[in-house]
């Protein structure tokens, strides 16, 4: 479902529905991951669940009215530092549903379905709905995604940045700053169209690479990325061969098949999370470097190692910034 050209429509129609520099009309009326949202007027407030929701509104310049943030695996981006102190967090993982509601939010801005969904780790949509209080989760999560099979879901389409932009712009629609929403999305698609030009200029042949997340404990199978989701996209659209061939977002894979497949590039995530022993990078490279199956891959030999934000592996703003240094260090690989 939502096929990459409809999002695209779906932005366009948002895009132009108003004259350049009009407000959003209300009663605003938006589906969103299967459910129908009404807007009277935009909302006062927000609680965030979910980093890369969080980031958004700040670069939306929606920061004064975010009352409160949770699930965070990194330090929030450096531009947004001084907005973000102002801003209560409720968890650095998954806030209550009694913390979420003490804030009274106008909207709950969700990151992963999950959290919110049939099953909800935090409450459900209705029992936010119950209380008045509106859910958005971010298209990226459902649109060709499906959350009822896997740990993280499967994806059933390739992701595309396109539903990362269509989130921009329709929670910009919702909080009346539809503008600002169409500026960050001309910025981020220019430094996409600029990041995959670079790469794909270099011409490289064959070249492969595995994203490596993090793994419950130190010397078992690893959570690395599949073949739907953001890393998978970036590696496309660089011209990279992923080595894992499961559609789940993270599944875990044997570091000997790993091995076998012998990954030109080795992408590994750095984060502030402590959830499991391998969430620390340091960890990551000591393992990778004195273990006797991944020490002998070539990648390792040769230091093809390139350390990325955790949360950039997560359809966020940060896929951007991952996929300009992922593409700035290609040209090392011209010699593999």
């Amino acid at each position: 479902m939502y096929p990459k050209s409809l999002i695209a429509v779906a932005i366009a129609a948002l895009s132009v529905a108003l004259p350049a520099g009009a407000g959003t009309t209300y009663p605003l009326q938006l589906e969103n991951c299967g459910v129908e949202l009404n807007f009277d007027h935009a909302p006062d407030s927000a609680v965030t669940v979910g980093q890369a929701a969080t980031e958004i509104l700040y670069a939306l310049d929606l920061g004064d009215r975010v009352k409160g943030t949770s699930v965070w695996f990194t330090k929030v981006l450096p531009e947004f530092e001084t907005v973000n102190e102002a801003v209560e967090r409720l968890a650095d993982n998954d806030p209550s549903f009694e913390s979420v509601v003490a804030k009274r939010p106008g909207l709950v801005a969700v990151q992963y379905e999950w959290h919110v969904g049939p099953q909800g780790i935090v409450a459900t949509r209705d029992q936010f709905a119950d209380l008045g209080i509106p859910t958005y989760i971010l298209p990226a999560d459902c649109i060709g995604k499906d959350n009822t099979s896997g740990s993280d879901g499967t994806r059933t389409q390739l992701y595309s940045m396109e539903s990362l932009y269509l989130g921009i712009v329709e929670l910009a629609q919702i909080f009346d700053v539809g503008e600002r929403g169409e500026e960050v999305v001309a910025d981020l698609r220019g430094r996409e169209a600029a990041a995959i030009a670079k790469a794909r200029g270099l011409g490289l042949k064959d070249t492969s690479a595995v994203f490596w997340f993090s793994s419950a404990e130190m010397d078992i199978d690893p959570y690395v990325a599949g073949q739907g989701g953001a890393p998978a996209y970036m590696m496309k659209a660089l011209g990279l061969r992923n080595v894992v061939e499961s559609n789940e977002e993270w599944p875990t894979v044997s570091w000997e098949t790993i091995a076998r497949a012998n990954p030109s590039v080795i992408v590994v995530a750095r984060m502030d999370r402590r959830r499991f022993e391998a969430d620390d990078v340091e960890k990551k490279l000591a393992f990778l470097r004195s273990d006797p199956v991944t020490s002998q891959m070539e990648a390792v030999k040769h230091d093809r190692i390139v350390i990325l934000d955790a949360h950039a592996m997560d359809p966020s703003i940060r896929n951007i910034s991952a996929l300009e240094a992922l593409a700035a260090a290609l040209p090392g690989l011209s010699g593999q």
